[in-house]
């Protein structure tokens, strides 16, 4: 299949959206298809099915770009059609799925109302925009053929498969180099940003301050967060992703007090190079964090993030076993399925059970 992901988040920025989209890539086109990329432009070189969309700086949030135009007449013919976001380049990518009479496929990676408070800083003014913003995504979101979450959780109104985006297990697992041999180390690897509350991390080093943090990430919140951070924490720039197993596997545990995420890469990643992870007790760590791979704890509660870390750290988990059903390899055959049956699963007809990768209606069970 020649398939075009149609994305406004892509490199040379660093998120989970980019990660998924490079690795969904390399995985498709490893079984035989043919995947182009439809992104914002910036400072990076495409290759040869990585199509820019001419697009200008961000001023609400650093980091992103806002696609402005491409004519649909200068993209390749594709087969099916799969968008990352609802942002003017999948607006583009619906629009040719429409014109084509294409299948149509939409990940919903990022709850962006979640970002308004932080883009806009008047609570009452991002409020509003939230409120009114949710219901037009809603009506987008419906105008596709199959919608997918990474859990069954999703705040939209909508229908929707529930299909994790994955985790490279190969790539993930346990490194024999140890940056940290002196430990215990505990870490975080993501934005720093305001939904990921990276505040609380620091606050939680003052309470633990017998252990070394090391935060990796960039973001909007970074010099603030390097102004506050007690002497324990060490704050440094997004990790290249080849060394990103070396650090998972380095840390004795791995911290998050995020409510953005709709599954938490990395804190899968961690757990796939034998990491426990400390979780705050929301969605979607309670449904992917628990004894067999780390420790919840209620969001806001410092001491009990404190406990959390220290029975992460006196804890022996085998944390790659917990995450195996995380393994991208069944996401891709899902997600084949998906394109080739996506009119059929629209409509909501049955499908024979030697035709449909899973039985249940939720892939995760």
């Amino acid at each position: 299949m020649r398939i075009g992901f149609f994305t406004d988040s892509y490199f040379p920025g660093i998120d989970g959206v980019t990660y998924t989209i490079d690795l969904w890539r390399d995985e498709l086109e490893a079984a035989g298809h043919e995947v182009y990329v439809v992104y914002p432009d910036g400072d990076y070189d495409p290759d040869e099915r990585e199509i820019p969309v001419r697009s200008v700086p961000n001023p609400f949030y650093s980091g992103y770009r806002i696609p402005t135009l491409r004519r649909p007449s200068t993209l390749p013919e594709l087969d099916v059609v799969h968008c990352h976001g609802p942002a003017p380049v999948g607006l583009l990518g619906r629009y040719y799925a429409a014109k084509h009479d294409l299948p149509s496929v939409y990940t919903h990676h990022t709850p962006l109302e979640e970002y308004f408070h932080q883009s806009v800083g008047i609570a009452p003014v991002a409020a509003a925009l939230a409120r009114m913003y949710v219901p037009l995504e809603n009506a987008f979101l419906r105008s596709f053929d199959v919608v997918t979450a990474s859990t069954e959780r999703i705040d939209r109104d909508v229908e929707h498969v529930p299909l994790p985006v994955g985790i490279d297990m190969e790539f993930f697992r346990p490194a024999e180099t140890d940056w940290y041999p002196d430990g215990p180390v505990v870490g975080y690897s993501g934005r720093l940003s305001m939904e990921k509350n990276v505040a609380d991390i620091l606050r939680v080093a003052e309470a633990l301050p017998e252990y070394r943090f090391v935060v990796v990430g960039e973001g909007p919140r970074r010099e603030r967060l390097e102004r506050e951070a007690p002497a324990n924490v060490e704050i440094r720039d997004f990790l290249p992703r080849s060394e990103l197993p070396v650090y998972y596997s380095s840390i004795d545990a791995f911290v998050t007090a995020s409510t953005g995420d709709t599954l938490g890469l990395s804190t899968l990643e961690a757990n796939a190079c034998g990491t426990p992870v400390a979780a705050a007790d929301v969605p979607p760590f309670d449904r992917t964090i628990g004894p067999g791979n780390g420790e919840r704890f209620a969001y806001g509660d410092i001491d009990g993030m404190a406990d959390a870390i220290e029975a992460c750290l006196s804890g022996d988990r085998d944390t790659r076993a917990a995450v195996e059903q995380y393994d991208v390899s069944r996401t891709l055959v899902y997600l084949e399925y998906l394109y080739r049956n996506a009119s059929t699963v629209a409509a909501g007809q049955p499908t024979a059970v030697g035709d449909a990768p899973w039985v249940s209606e939720d892939p995760l069970d």
